[in-house]
């Protein structure tokens, strides 16, 4: 086999928002998104491919002073190399390729001053396409195309203990078909109806508070972000007396501090005070585990390491931010970290090596090794379906659904790509009583038959003549300076 791009493109398609969201001094009230279409050639014949990702540039920098009109032209100029490099690139399988992309755009961003995350992220759009591009022309399900590993993927060539083993051989023997929803609640999001005035109540058909969600969703799992501050006590106590008054039984929690603390003992010391503070000790009771307390240059060092090998009663903690290449997740586990997220904006293939790498481990040595499913504000009906084909591949039984939250279903689309989502997907997706087509969330979860059955998950393509084309796209459409 020979895999192949001979053409890309480039499109932004800027989705209005529920609510703004604030950045530093700019209130951005509409979510670009990154439309990337691929002409590729599958053992010579043309296969057309599509990905989609969000023009969101704080988490990859996490710089307050950066500007987004400044993040957004950074992700630009990484998403229109990766793409070039994608046309210059060839390999014998797709998996084959995408290592040539990856070390050709590594090499491209080496001596510029990219996050390592903000270069994968352009990698793995161009990745995503192209499995979307083989999947479709050989009309195989993506979790077939892995397990059958028609995708030709080597675990030993990104972790040398992987060497000579089948990816099916470490994955569940099926992908999960259905899948909890673990709603985020972050530092600013209203708890209940005390959170929000008058005018700030949307009455756009959606939760807003997180009691809301609870009532209308039913969901039980939820990831609550932490400031890493004394304030973090009070906020945990109101998120526990809002679930212990709600109509759920039992629930699962876990945390999410961003790179808050300035280093692992700091870490060390507020859990343990949270942990025995009145106020937020029930809540810590439920906690599954806690994701990348530590800023990305703190984490893997080695008081870090001490502090984790002394630390008999510590929560289990995986890397998120930290995941920045391709052997992250080994040096993680030898210093202590109990595992890793997944985010397709990290890589698919990535993905898999590491959860293959943590099933390995605990076949080997019996530890209780996690990997997450987080996201990084995914929308349909191509970003999401992707995603979930392969968290359920995967065999995240829940996973951090965000992207709902800010926006009011699919109604950012026109009728017809609503429509058309709904009838491909009429399991993941329903009509909502005013009209639009939303996010399908029963007693908590969201059925994936049909995102299983689909060629790498997605019936709907989204025309480019929705979007505008990058070289024709001004951020200042979407954004204004704050009062």
């Amino acid at each position: 086999m020979t895999v192949s791009v001979s053409e890309t493109e480039l499109h932004v398609r800027a989705l209005q928002r529920r609510m703004p969201f604030h950045f530093g001094g700019v209130e951005a009230t509409a979510g670009p998104q990154m439309l990337v279409g691929v002409t590729a050639r599958i053992n010579g014949e043309t296969a057309s491919g599509q990905s989609m990702g969000a023009l969101a540039p704080m988490w990859f920098y996490k710089d307050p002073s950066m500007s987004l009109e400044t993040g957004i032209a950074a992700m630009i100029d990484v998403f229109s190399t990766a793409a070039s490099v994608a046309e210059r690139t060839t390999g014998q399988t797709v998996f084959a390729f995408w290592q040539s992309l990856y070390n050709g755009v590594q090499s491209w961003a080496t001596g510029r001053s990219y996050p390592p995350l903000l270069w994968r992220f352009g990698v793995s759009l161009l990745e995503q396409a192209v499995i979307d591009a083989y999947c479709r022309r050989m009309e195989t399900p993506f979790p077939t195309a892995v397990h059958e590993n028609d995708l030709g993927i080597d675990l030993g060539a990104i972790y040398d203990e992987l060497a000579g083993i089948e990816p099916t051989t470490l994955l569940p023997d099926a992908p999960v078909r259905s899948t909890a929803i673990r709603h985020t609640v972050g530092l600013s999001d209203p708890l209940d109806d005390d959170d929000l005035t008058p005018d700030e109540r949307l009455e756009d058909g959606r939760p807003q508070t997180l009691a809301e969600y609870v009532r209308t969703d039913g969901v039980t799992h939820f990831k609550i972000k932490l400031a890493a501050t004394d304030a973090d006590a009070q906020r945990l106590g109101r998120i526990h007396a809002v679930l212990e008054s709600s109509p759920i039984d039992e629930y699962v929690v876990t945390l999410d501090a961003n790179e808050g603390y300035s280093s692992a003992r700091a870490f060390k010391r507020q859990y343990r005070a949270l942990s025995v503070d009145p106020a937020s000790s029930p809540l810590l009771d439920r906690v599954k585990y806690v994701e990348q307390p530590l800023a990305r240059d703190e984490s893997f060092t080695d008081e870090t390491a001490s502090t984790f090998a002394d630390w008999d009663d510590r929560p289990a903690v995986i890397i998120d931010e930290s995941d920045d290449s391709l052997t992250s997740v080994q040096h993680a586990l030898d210093i202590g970290y109990d595992g890793t997220s997944h985010k397709n904006c990290k890589g698919v293939f990535n993905g898999i090596a590491n959860r293959c790498l943590l099933a390995h481990r605990r076949r080997r040595d019996g530890g209780e090794y996690v990997m997450s499913g987080e996201d990084l504000t995914t929308l349909g009906p191509i970003e999401r379906e992707q995603d979930l084909a392969v968290m359920a591949t995967l065999g995240m039984d829940h996973v951090e659904r965000n992207g709902h939250h800010y926006y009011r279903g699919l109604s950012a689309f026109g009728d017809s790509t609503q429509q058309a989502a709904l009838s491909g997907h009429p399991d993941l997706y329903r009509r909502h009583e005013q009209g639009f087509v939303t996010l399908n969330v029963q007693s908590g979860s969201i059925q994936l038959d049909s995102v299983l059955a689909a060629p790498f998950g997605r019936t709907v393509t989204v025309a480019s003549d929705q979007c505008t084309p990058v070289d024709s796209w001004n951020v200042d459409s979407i954004v204004h300076a704050d009062d």
